[in-house]
């Protein structure tokens, strides 16, 4: 089948979404368009069961077995027996999530293009409420059925901002009163402890690669996690999680 195995990505220009969480918060985002939902009858029954819902009204709905749904997605992915296909999200502009902010902390990738990570780091985003990831519309990862997988649902709650110049949203993001933090592990400040008041902006950058030194200087500071010698660096959606709770305690010590 076209634009199945392999990718998660369907030859029409949709996008396939596996696994419970994942399609779960897909069919109850009001603002995903789903086009059809294979599943076992076993998941089918559970997702309803579970939820008290009701799939949405016309969506077709195909019955297969398990290794029947393996041909749908990317080879060896855990699709818990369901399938869903879905028009791509549309669109957040810049502007929007800067207006409804309300202070709230904001992620910026600077070319992860690990559709694992950018994954997790979504879940990461979800639990800690970030107003939203912003990355490049290049140079990082398209919607998935890997990612997907990998946010657990969050796809679907935290907004994505796909801009054409990181540097620029940076200065956007400035000028709507965000301290910009890069995270990096030469950088001369020890976060927490670089931690402003106010409303801050983490900067990530790519795993060996770091942030682009333009980035970085659009970053009010450089800080380093603490982390031991032993280990070179963390991966990068483990260092988001980290900073972002060191950002979430700092508020609550703050309120």
């Amino acid at each position: 089948m076209q634009g199945g195995r392999g990718s998660g990505r369907a030859s029409t220009g949709a996008v396939r979404l596996w696994g419970r969480h994942a399609v779960e918060a897909a069919l109850t985002n009001p603002n995903r368009t789903a086009k059809k939902l294979w599943g076992t009858r076993e998941a089918i029954q559970a997702l309803l069961d579970d939820n008290d819902a009701e799939l949405p009204v016309n969506l077709p709905v195909e019955y297969a077995q398990a290794a029947d749904l393996g041909r749908l997605v990317a080879r060896d992915a855990p699709h818990q027996g369901l399938v869903l296909e879905c028009l791509p999200l549309d669109d957040v502009a810049l502007d929007d999530v800067l207006e409804d902010s309300d202070g709230r902390t904001l992620v910026l990738l600077d070319q992860v293009t690990d559709p694992h990570n950018v994954g997790a780091i979504l879940r990461s985003c979800a639990a800690f409420d970030v107003a939203a990831v912003i990355t490049q519309d290049r140079h990082a990862p398209l919607e998935s059925g890997v990612l997907a997988k990998s946010a657990s649902g969050a796809l679907e709650v935290v907004p994505w901002v796909r801009v054409v110049n990181l540097s620029r949203a940076l200065e956007d993001i400035a000028e709507a009163g965000y301290w910009r933090i890069g995270l990096d592990g030469d950088g001369k400040a020890t976060f927490p402890s670089a931690l402003p008041t106010g409303p801050v902006a983490l900067v990530l950058g790519a795993e060996g690669e770091g942030l682009r030194h333009n980035v970085a200087q659009h970053c009010d500071s450089i800080a380093r996690l603490p982390i031991a010698s032993a280990v070179e660096s963390l991966n990068v959606s483990n260092a988001a999680a980290i900073a972002l709770y060191a950002v979430a305690t700092r508020e609550v010590a703050d309120d």
